[in-house]
């Protein structure tokens, strides 16, 4: 008899949010992979559970992956952790549950914590549909495009940041988005929680004052049409493309997005470029 695949959410911060049914899954496992095993030991040590535990992050993620299928057709039962939430959200997991389903092994999921979640929740903002694009590219260029790309998504936008990273990313969201509403939360379920409510320009100003500190998540309004551009005439198209460009986009995107701007087709914005 296969054994199974557990993807265990563990806490974002405060350890009382651990489930009973989570503590019960780590106690029964076989085996315990996570991400830093400093890290996710003091988690295990606090609940009292010492069963192996065994690494599993993006630098061995292919190999390890291979390795636990083969325990789990043997019929061992393997629980997945992260360093924090739920395991597959913007860290490894994705492999090893793809060979799992691939070999007929069971895959359960353990709900509980996401940081995404928690945090779009109390943003203030619509929750009726909900993008999460995880954390941005590095590049100023490549963040911008990415941004670009997901600027006209009907959902609450959510993504992660780094504290040094959080000022150039709020930057790059006010010149490509817009000044939307949007918000700011920080070391969510902590003890120095705090989620900041406000546009992006005045987010921007706040965080410029204020040297940021923990681990964050944006979320931001969808596009509304105050957002788009008010230009007086075509005669500006031109100049719009290659002010995009500059700010970072390709020019299939920044003429794609020019358009839309003007409320004109693909097309149409081609055509004029070109007369």
């Amino acid at each position: 008899m296969t054994g199974t695949l557990y993807l265990v959410a563990t806490p974002i911060g405060n350890l009382q949010d651990i489930s009973f049914r989570a503590v019960e899954t780590l106690r029964n496992a076989d085996l315990i992979a996570c991400e830093d095993t400093r890290h996710s030991i003091k988690l295990l040590n606090h609940l009292r559970i010492s069963n192996r535990l065994v690494s599993y992050h993006e630098f061995n993620e292919q190999e390890r992956a291979e390795q636990f299928v083969e325990e789990m057709a043997g019929g061992k039962n393997i629980a997945v952790i992260s360093d924090a939430g739920t395991p597959g959200v913007s860290d490894p997991s994705f492999r090893v549950v793809r060979l799992a389903i691939e070999a007929g092994i069971k895959v359960v999921s353990i709900p509980g914590p996401a940081a995404f979640v928690n945090a779009a929740v109390i943003s203030g903002l619509p929750t009726d549909s909900i993008f999460f694009g995880g954390f941005l590219p590095s590049k100023k260029s490549e963040r911008r495009r990415r941004l670009a790309q997901i600027s006209a998504v009907p959902a609450t936008i959510v993504l992660y940041e780094s504290p040094h990273r959080l000022l150039a990313s709020l930057s790059d969201c006010l010149a490509v988005l817009g000044d939307r509403q949007a918000s700011v939360s920080r070391e969510l379920t902590k003890m120095h929680e705090e989620t900041i409510s406000a546009t992006l320009s005045q987010l921007l100003a706040h965080f410029g004052t204020v040297q940021p500190k923990g681990e964050f998540v944006i979320s931001i309004d969808r596009e509304r049409m105050t957002d788009k551009m008010t230009v007086p005439d075509e005669t500006a198209l031109p100049e719009r493309v290659l002010q995009l460009i500059e700010e970072g986009l390709d020019r299939k995107a920044a003429l794609k997005k020019a358009a839309k701007e003007f409320g004109i087709s693909k097309s149409e914005a081609y055509r004029l470029i070109q007369t």
